[in-house]
């Protein structure tokens, strides 16, 4: 591997720092003054996604990863949100991708790029795990920042909820629907709630 592989791998490593700046755009509407940022929203989902991979019986690592990935377009893209995308189409995710890893080393660049093409094929469990931590992750957003007073995002607990397909997606959503933010404390502290 020569120098200038690592030159653009070391570029993309800068250029993914972004997204612990770039925020998730949809929270603005309602009314979310600071959101998440898309870096925030990444991890989670990644957490996330090993959890339902490995209650679906599926690959959790590989899950994992392909939720690490999903949204490291938006370095290029921004985030855009449901209204966004009504007037301008987002980037596609493989096209930004490979303009991305372009100049990486071959086995990185084919990995990366193997990676973001599963989760956009949908296909694999690991695949449909990692998109239903997305929208799990998106949910939990909602309900805590519904809780800090936004009941506007009532919208995306609902949109998300509707969206989510497995059943230790679905079980785990109605599981946190029915509590509040901080039950994890008082259980933790041996609290009534």
């Amino acid at each position: 591997m020569g120098d200038q592989g690592l030159a653009d791998v070391a570029h993309f490593l800068w250029e993914a720092g972004t997204l612990k700046s770039a925020r998730r755009t949809g929270w603005w509407m309602a009314g979310v003054r600071d959101p998440e940022s898309v870096a925030e929203h990444a991890w989670r989902t990644s957490v996330i996604a090993s959890v339902i991979a490995t209650l679906e019986g599926a690959d959790a690592a590989r899950a994992a990863h392909l939720a690490v990935w999903h949204d490291s377009q938006e370095t290029r893209t921004g985030d855009v949100n449901h209204l966004g995308k009504k007037y301008a189409a987002p980037g596609d995710p493989e096209a930004v991708t490979e303009d991305q890893t372009a100049g990486m080393p071959e086995v990185l660049r084919t990995a990366v790029r193997a990676v973001v093409a599963e989760y956009e094929a949908k296909e694999t469990p690991e695949a449909i795990c990692a998109r239903d931590a997305d929208k799990l992750e998106c949910m939990l957003q909602g309900l805590e920042y519904k809780a800090q007073g936004y009941s506007s995002a009532q919208r995306w607990i609902d949109n998300s909820r509707a969206r989510i397909v497995t059943e230790s997606g679905r079980r785990l959503a109605d599981e946190l629907l029915a509590q509040e933010p901080l039950d994890w404390l008082h259980a933790v502290m041996h609290e009534k709630s």
